[in-house]
């Protein structure tokens, strides 16, 4: 392992949907890294194509820094607020997730559709089915 390795435990579209997250670890004596932070800032319609802001924090306060995420962080929900449950593990953990694999999807990311990943199996499937 690198010293000063850090790892993404999310992403986040703007700053102040990371924010609450950011302060619970920082007031647990986790680093954070906020990467891409000023990039968004100064140009917010950049933030879908960049990937958005991503909460990092170091390798080494990783296992601590997960659990205290899973608690307080928020799922994807359907149109009524109901959480999204996975068809795979029927988990309710899942958030929206974008591949942006193809080139025009990397142009004009809200191109996309949108699509849900399941934080505990992995499972992606489109928002729509």
């Amino acid at each position: 392992m690198k010293a000063n390795e850090w790892i993404t435990l999310g992403s986040y579209e703007f700053l102040s949907d990371v924010q609450v997250i950011r302060g619970k670890l920082e007031s647990e004596g986790i680093p954070v890294n906020l990467k891409d932070e000023n990039t968004v800032g100064v140009e917010p319609f950049a933030s879908n194509a960049i990937g958005g802001i991503k909460l990092q924090v170091l390798k080494q306060y990783e296992e601590e820094a997960r659990q205290i995420y899973d608690e307080i962080r928020n799922y994807a929900v359907d149109d009524e607020g109901n959480l999204i449950t996975c068809p795979n593990c029927k988990k309710q953990k899942s958030e929206v997730y974008y591949s942006r694999k193809k080139l025009v999807h990397k142009l004009f990311p809200f191109f996309e559709p949108k699509k849900y990943r399941c934080l505990h199996c992995n499972f992606i499937r489109r928002a729509d089915v």
